[in-house]
């Protein structure tokens, strides 16, 4: 795999700096049921790295202490992790919000029958990956068969209220281009999803989060081996928002891996980049009881990714745009 962090470090982005801690997402560990093409983890099911339950206590108590309000849950398949039911059991407890993102061919898999209902049980909200409404398109990005995978997925969350009104249970779907684009603009594509959705299969969600692809790991690798990482780099600097600034993500969460070391967001952790102005990883027993609000946050040109067009981040863009939108770019 082609490494992108040497193009990425020397950066002209503008510095920023955390507001206080709202949301804590956790990477449970990079095996997944998938290889997607896009995946920024890399993640896959030869992938054996897991977070050990006492990384998970961790995470609690750091909750707990700081006010956290929302917990974030991502892979690989972060339901995969042994101990992944016991989390979500002791966060609701804390009275903590947990968002799982989930991949929604995770719920076929042999061992997992009974997963969607346990999800709906602990009222665990549901951020799920469908690249486009068409099977073909989801099929070449994501390999083939998800498409009607995920259509399994989807069906058995919304037979068990996700997406419907005045259920509680919220199912947010995530979009990504399948090559070096900018994402459509999201409520147009929101609109077009919900209408293909459910004229054609009779599946219903809450909203749709457009997502740019980050010029790292596996993505990055495959632009560089196509000589096209320059010019997705390019796009995005020219499409560079400075009012997107004060909204992107990692002001307001931190990013924990597997082992417990803490990153300014997710894309950083799998560039090896330690939090702030720290020279060496920052694990999060060091943070505990500790306010990391007017941290400097550390910037590499990737960020980009997250401030050009609409902006990129966790819960969709962060403006509004006016341009078409279709997933069937490539």
């Amino acid at each position: 795999m082609h490494d992108t962090l040497p193009l990425l470090v020397q950066t002209d982005f503008p510095p920023i700096r955390r507001e206080r801690l709202a949301i804590l997402q956790a990477n449970l560990g990079y095996r997944c049921n998938q290889s997607c093409r896009h995946c920024h983890v890399a993640a896959s099911p030869r992938r054996s790295e897991e977070m050990a339950w006492e990384t998970m206590e961790l995470l609690l108590r750091f909750a707990e202490q700081q006010g956290i309000a929302s917990l974030d849950l991502t892979g690989g398949a972060p339901e995969l992790n042994p101990h992944f039911r016991r989390l979500v059991v002791a966060a609701r407890a804390l009275g903590v919000k947990v968002i799982d993102r989930c991949n929604l061919t995770i719920l076929n898999e042999p061992g997992q029958e009974d997963l969607a209902g346990f999800l709906a049980a602990h009222a665990v909200e549901i951020v799920a990956s469908l690249p486009c409404y068409l099977e073909e398109n989801v099929d070449l990005q994501r390999g083939d068969g998800v498409f009607q995978a995920s259509l399994a997925g989807l069906r058995q969350l919304n037979d068990l209220g996700y997406g419907l009104p005045n259920r509680g249970l919220t199912l947010n779907l995530v979009y990504n281009p399948l090559g070096p684009d900018l994402p459509p603009e999201q409520s147009a594509l929101e609109a077009a999803y919900k209408e293909q959705l459910l004229t054609r299969y009779g599946i219903v969600f809450n909203h749709l989060y457009a997502l740019a692809n980050m010029p790292i790991r596996r993505f990055g690798s495959t632009l560089l081996a196509r000589d096209a990482f320059h010019d997705y780099m390019r796009l995005l600097k020219s499409a560079h928002r400075h009012d997107n600034l004060p909204g992107v993500m990692c002001r307001t969460t931190i990013s924990v891996d597997w082992r417990g070391f803490v990153y300014d967001c997710d894309f950083n952790q799998m560039l090896g980049l330690p939090l702030g102005d720290s020279a060496r990883p920052v694990h999060l027993s060091e943070l505990l009881e500790r306010d990391i609000a007017g941290r400097v946050i550390r910037v590499a040109d990737h960020c980009y990714g997250c401030t050009a067009g609409q902006g990129s981040s966790c819960g969709g863009a962060l403006k509004a745009e006016t341009r078409e939108a279709t997933c069937t770019n490539s």
